[in-house]
């Protein structure tokens, strides 16, 4: 005679557990048995489905309100951090090849110390 593991009172609890939305993994915690236990006596007691977090519809997204003012090509060096009011790029003119105005150039590439020579 083989004995089940579903008491009367494990049917209960999962029972309550289930329809108060907590996991399965959850509710096999608090059983003290495996997730895939908890799922196949559920489906054996034909309990209401849940919706999978999968398959539940995306959030919706925040409108960008980003707007570049694009006259060619300008200095891309950030002013301030983006997301803030009052962010943009310097837009000043580039140097030849480079993304960045001279300022920014300077402050961007950082020549290497001359290693010094031992006599």
């Amino acid at each position: 005679m083989q004995i089940s593991i579903w008491t009367e009172e494990r049917v209960a609890e999962l029972t309550r557990l289930w329809t108060e939305g907590l996991s399965t993994a959850e509710i096999g915690r608090r059983l003290g048995l495996t997730k895939n236990a908890v799922v196949g006596k559920a489906h054996r007691l034909a309990l209401s489905p849940r919706p999978s977090p999968l398959k539940s519809p995306p959030a919706p997204r925040q409108p960008r309100t980003v707007v570049i003012d694009f006259n060619g090509p300008s200095c891309s060096w950030p002013i301030g951090h983006p997301g803030e009011k009052g962010f943009h790029f310097c837009g000043a003119k580039p140097l030849t090849g480079k993304p960045y105005c001279a300022e920014h150039a300077a402050v961007a590439y950082v020549k290497p110390k001359e290693r010094i020579r031992a006599a």
